[in-house]
């Protein structure tokens, strides 16, 4: 058929496999940039004075906490115990995050959000946790009670509450940046991370290096320093991580479904079982000094702590991996709707491919092909997080559902501007145009061809596309339309 004459009815033919949600409108193909040119971005959010004036008060409030604790911890251990502690104290730090942002490789997370829940941990929690601790023991001590008890009956509830307090303002305010379990784990993992680093200051620096100076001298504490650092940091570090991955689990689940009993539901009872693991956690201790037996211990560490912390371990690589695959399943929508060609969504599935695009991308383009390609990667991905949302239903208002409308669109453009950098570049392929369902390649020689996509394309080379078709909206995000006419072929006859 005559270009000019595909009409509506050829292009629902063509869709009929199209899972609900096409792509929006196509933005005008951007013109190949000249080398040098910059490198484009994603675009900025704008803020609104509501979210100014809510950002205002949490920079102040984590101000606030910084300011106590650092004021606390210096009357409490004096300089040098309070030195020797940060010190101790920071050196697993680096060891920990890095393992928290391996999950994040395929979407990494804005480093503001990363660096906010962990000072959150680190100042807004402890600071509460400590108030509530002391005055819990002194309500235990005056009724007569074992000031042991706060460990178990106070600590564990106030702790994991107040650490996945921040995690949570940023699932209210910022739901688009919770794409799922990973990035909850994340951000929770970040906070337990912050909180556990100065507690360990208290412990290392006081109960270690302070109490050993004036019992038997330096070389005591510094003994001590070494003792507590083994088993609290080197056996015990995952403990704090591991309680609040309970709460990020169930917030992750909270911000992928559209579910409302869901939403309150899963968070809540991952925080109950946070509190009821570190409870249990502290408890250990606390029946091996009634007993006499420290085996208990022993049993519980290996019976009951291990494989949980195994557990989540494998948890969360399986979901590392499965970020990867949601690129697989999802963006074959825009691959029929000729936003982007089969090798390009293969070369989205792993980290081993993602890794060969951008070495592809430097050799083709230099430096600035390897941040473009790291874009594209990036606004990938995010597309495919939005489409799945969009599948489930997450966007119950229409203000939700225009935003997201906005957002895809805001990352098709992105694409468009990153592939750019790439199409037409490589000497060593031929030039090619995908239309949606093939491609149609011409060769040195000036000889032209279709081809149809292999079954398992990994070859990362973005062609040129030809124009999209109108997009076929999902319901309640727009109506359709017909944007123009698509090419039966990129090139007219006899080119």
């Amino acid at each position: 058929m005559h270009p000019e004459k595909r009409g509506r009815g050829d292009y629902a033919d063509r869709m009929a496999d199209t899972p609900p949600g096409g792509a929006l409108p196509p933005p005008t193909a951007p013109a190949v940039p000249p080398p040098g040119s910059p490198t484009p971005r994603m675009p900025l959010r704008r803020l609104g004075w509501r979210r100014i004036l809510a950002l205002a008060g949490v920079v102040l409030l984590i101000a606030a906490g910084a300011v106590f604790m650092v004021y606390t911890l210096g009357e409490s251990l004096g300089a040098q115990a309070l030195l020797v502690g940060v010190i101790a104290a920071i050196l697993p730090v680096p060891v920990l995050v890095s393992c928290f942002l391996w999950l994040d490789r395929y979407e990494p997370e804005p480093v503001l959000y990363l660096i906010f829940c962990f000072v959150w941990g680190a100042f807004v929690s402890t600071a509460i946790s400590l108030l509530v601790n002391e005055t819990g023991a002194k309500l235990f001590k005056d009724w007569g009670l074992p000031t042991a008890l706060t460990a178990v009956l106070v600590a564990p509830f106030i702790e994991e509450l107040t650490k996945a307090a921040g995690p949570i303002l940023l699932l209210i305010f910022r739901r688009r940046e919770f794409s799922g379990i990973t990035d909850a784990l994340v951000y929770c993992g970040l906070s337990a991370i912050g909180f556990a680093m100065v507690e360990n200051i208290l412990y290392l620096g006081g109960y270690g290096y302070r109490t050993g100076v004036q019992e038997h001298g330096p070389a005591t504490g510094a003994q001590q320093v070494i003792a507590i650092f083994i088993v609290r940091i080197l056996l015990f570090g995952f403990a704090h991580p591991l309680f609040t991955s309970m709460t990020g689990v169930g917030l992750g689940i909270a911000a992928r479904t559209a579910d409302r009993r869901v939403r309150i539901l899963a968070p809540v009872a991952g925080l109950l079982l946070a509190m009821m693991l570190h409870g249990t956690w502290n408890l250990l201790p606390s029946l091996a000094a009634a007993t006499g037996q420290p085996i208990i211990v022993l049993y519980g560490y290996i019976g009951v702590m291990v494989p949980i912390f195994f557990g989540m371990v494998g948890l969360a690589i399986w979901l590392r991996a499965w970020e990867g695959r949601l690129t697989e399943r999802t963006l074959p929508d825009y691959v029929r709707a000729g936003w982007l060609t089969p090798p390009e969504v293969a070369a989205l599935g792993s980290l081993g491919r993602r890794h060969a695009a951008r070495t592809w991308a430097r050799r083709v383009a230099g430096d600035g092909g390897v941040k473009a390609m790291r874009g594209y990667q990036f606004a990938a991905t995010r597309l495919a997080l939005l489409r799945d949302g969009m599948r489930r239903g997450l966007d119950r208002k229409p203000a939700e559902r225009e935003r997201t409308l906005r957002e895809e669109r805001q990352l098709l453009d992105a694409i468009g501007a990153y592939r750019s950098f790439f199409v037409g570049r490589d000497p060593q392929a031929p030039v090619g145009v995908w239309d949606g369902q093939r491609y149609h390649l011409r060769f040195p020689d000036g000889s032209q061809r279709a081809v149809e996509a292999p079954d398992e394309p990994v070859v990362p080379i973005p062609v040129v596309l030809a124009p999209p078709p109108p997009p076929a909206y999902p319901a309640g995000y727009g109506p359709p339309g017909w944007y123009g006419p698509r090419p039966a072929a990129p090139w007219p006859p006899g080119a």
